[in-house]
C-alpha cells in the first residue's frame, strides 16, 4: 500500500488512500475524492466508513486490545524506530503528498517528515521508560509492614482524530504514543488528507506494527460521533477546532479526552527587541503552512516607539516570501486547504479595513491561494483580532505599556502559545506568569515547537498535553498493588534493648 501510494503521488495520477479496518485494506462505503486546493484536480479518493464499518472496526479493536497490550515495550519500541527510519528514507514523496492534498509547500512537507522522524524515535524512546513506582507507604502508622507498588497499563483502545494542517506529524504523535503505551488505536483520517493519513499508517504497518494495532477509518463527523460515543473507546485525542471540541466531548462523555483546539496566538515585539530579526521570524512563521497552524503568528503587539519600524522591517520581510506551486521547492507560501478558507481571509481583511485598519499588504486570493496579508491597526473587536484566522493573515498593533498588553494578550478566549520578544529577563518571567497560554516561546514568535515538550493550551484552546510522555500518561492506566504482610521497608516500631550494632 504503501508503495502504491507513494507511486501516485510521484506519477501525477490519482492516490488510492482505502480503509484500513480488522487487518485489511479497502472499504464498501461510498467513494469520495479530494481535489487538490493549488492544482485545482482530483489528487486522491478513498471510502467513508459506514455504520457497518464502524461497528466492525470497534469490535476487532475491543477483541485486539489484550493481544496489543501483551507486547512488550522493547518490541513496540523497535517498531516505533523501524517507522522513524522509514520516514525518512520516504520524506521527498511524503511531502510531495502532502503538497498534492493541501497545497503544502514541500519544503514545509519535509519539515514536517522530519518531524514525524523524531517524534516516533521520542515515542520509542519513551516506551522503553515506561514504569512504575514503589510508593512510600510505610512513612504512615497504618502501612507499616505492607508493600504498595504501581504501574502503568494500557487504556485498551484509543481514538485518534487527526485535522488536516499537520496530519503526518500529529497523527505520528497520537498513534505513536498510543502504540509506544501498548494500546490499538482507531484513526479518524481528516477528509482533506486520505493519501497523507493512509501513508504514515502504511508505513507504520511496513516497520512491523502489527494489523491488531491499528485501524483506519475515513469520512467526516458522521463517522466521528459513533466512534466518539462507542464504550469500546477509553481515551480520545483531538486535535481540531473549539466547536469541534465541544462536539467531540459531548459524544465521549465519562472519557479520557486530550484535546488541543484553537487559537489565536500573540507575539509581543517589546522596545529593546531586535526589530530585524522579530519582523524577519514573524514573517517567516506567520506565513508557513498559508498561516494553518493553531500556534501560527496571528497578533503581533508591537511597542508603540518601535512600531513603524517593525512594520517597514515586516512588509520587507514579507515581500520576499515566495508565494506559488507548492511543489516547487523554492516555494515559501503555497494554497490554503480550500476556497472558502482563502476567501475567509480576504473578508476578514476587509472588514479590518473598513474599520479604519490599514491593508499594507495581500487581502486578495486566487482561488485557493491567499496573499500573505498584513492588517495594521485594526480594532481591538475586529475578526483578524478577536477569532482564530488560521489562514495567510497577521494583524499588527501597537501597544504602550507591558501590564495593558498582556491583559489585551489574554482578552482572547483561546490561550494555546505566546510569543516575546526582549532582552529583559524580568518580562520573560512576568509573562511567563501573566500570560494565559500553555507555553511562551521567549526570544521568537508564538509559531515554534519542540515534539518533545509538552504542547496545549487552556480556555477554548482545550487541555491535555500532546507530546509522547504526557500522551502516553494519558493513554494508560495506573494500576496499583497493595501486599498485605509483605514489606521491603522493614516492619519493626521499637528495637529491641540490649540489640548490638
Amino acid at each position: 500500500m504503501l508503495d502504491s501510494l507513494l507511486k501516485a503521488g510521484a506519477d501525477a495520477t490519482v492516490a488510492d488512500a482505502p480503509p484500513y479496518i480488522a487487518g485489511q485494506w479497502g472499504g464498501e462505503g461510498p467513494a469520495v475524492t479530494r481535489t487538490g486546493p493549488y492544482l485545482r484536480r482530483v489528487v486522491s479518493r478513498t471510502t467513508h466508513a459506514t455504520d457497518a464499518d464502524v461497528s466492525r472496526a470497534l469490535g476487532y479493536a475491543r477483541s485486539s486490545a489484550r493481544a496489543v497490550a501483551r507486547l512488550a515495550p522493547a518490541a513496540r519500541a523497535d517498531i516505533l524506530d523501524r517507522a522513524s527510519r522509514a520516514a525518512l528514507a520516504h520524506r521527498d514523496e511524503l511531502a510531495r503528498l502532502l503538497a498534492l492534498e493541501l497545497g503544502k509547500p514541500v519544503k514545509d512537507g519535509r519539515g514536517e517528515i522530519d518531524r514525524v522522524a523524531d517524534t516516533f524515535a521520542v515515542c520509542a524512546s519513551e516506551a522503553r521508560h515506561i514504569g512504575g513506582e514503589n510508593l512510600p507507604v510505610a512513612g504512615w502508622a497504618r502501612g507499616i509492614g505492607n508493600t504498595a507498588l504501581t504501574y502503568r497499563a494500557p487504556a485498551g483502545v484509543a481514538l485518534a482524530i487527526t485535522p488536516f494542517n499537520a496530519p503526518a506529524n500529529l497523527l505520528a504523535h497520537k498513534l505513536g504514543a498510543s502504540f509506544a503505551a501498548g494500546n490499538t488505536t482507531l484513526v479518524k483520517a481528516p477528509p482533506q488528507a486520505p493519501a497523507a493519513t493512509a501513508a504514515i499508517v502504511a508505513l507504520l504497518l511496513e516497520a512491523g506494527l502489527p494489523p491488531q494495532a491499528v485501524q483506519l477509518l475515513h469520512g467526516g463527523a458522521e463517522v466521528g460521533a459513533p466512534l466518539c460515543a462507542a464504550d469500546e473507546v477509553a481515551v480520545i485525542s483531538f486535535t481540531g477546532s473549539a466547536a469541534s471540541g465541544r462536539a467531540v466531548a459531548r459524544a465521549a462523555g465519562a472519557k479520557r479526552l486530550v484535546l488541543e483546539l484553537g487559537g489565536n496566538a500573540a507575539t509581543i515585539v517589546c522596545e529593546d527587541a531586535d526589530i530585524a530579526r522579530a519582523a524577519k521570524e514573524c514573517a517567516r512563521t506567520g506565513y508557513s503552512n498559508s498561516g494553518q497552524s493553531c500556534i501560527s503568528v496571528q497578533r503581533v503587539y508591537v511597542h508603540r516607539s518601535r512600531y513603524d519600524d517593525f512594520l517597514d522591517a515586516f512588509a520587507a520581510a514579507v515581500d520576499t516570501l515566495k508565494v506559488g506551486d507548492p511543489l516547487d521547492p523554492a516555494t515559501d507560501v503555497g494554497s490554503m486547504v480550500d476556497e472558502e478558507a482563502a476567501e475567509r481571509v480576504v473578508s476578514w481583511s476587509a472588514e479590518a479595513a473598513a474599520c479604519g485598519a490599514r491593508l499594507l499588504r495581500g487581502g486578495t486570493r486566487d482561488g485557493a491561494t491567499a496573499a500573505p496579508t498584513i492588517v495594521a491597526g485594526p480594532p481591538e473587536s475586529a475578526s483578524v483580532v478577536v477569532h482564530e484566522v488560521f489562514g495567510a493573515l497577521v494583524a499588527v498593533l501597537p501597544y504602550d505599556d507591558f501590564d495593558a498588553v498582556i491583559d489585551a494578550c489574554n482578552a482572547s478566549n483561546y490561550g494555546l502559545q505566546a510569543g516575546l520578544f526582549t532582552r529583559d529577563l524580568g518580562r520573560v518571567v512576568t509573562a511567563w506568569r501573566e500570560l494565559q497560554t500553555g507555553a511562551l516561546i521567549a526570544g521568537g514568535s508564538s509559531n515554534y515547537r519542540l515534539d518533545h515538550v509538552p504542547f496545549g493550551g487552556v480556555k477554548d484552546s482545550g487541555f491535555g498535553r500532546e507530546t509522547p510522555r504526557s500522551m502516553i500518561e494519558d493513554y494508560t492506566v495506573l494500576k496499583t498493588l497493595v501486599l498485605r504482610g509483605l514489606s521491603v521497608w522493614g516492619d519493626a516500631t521499637t528495637l529491641d534493648e540490649g540489640t548490638g550494632a
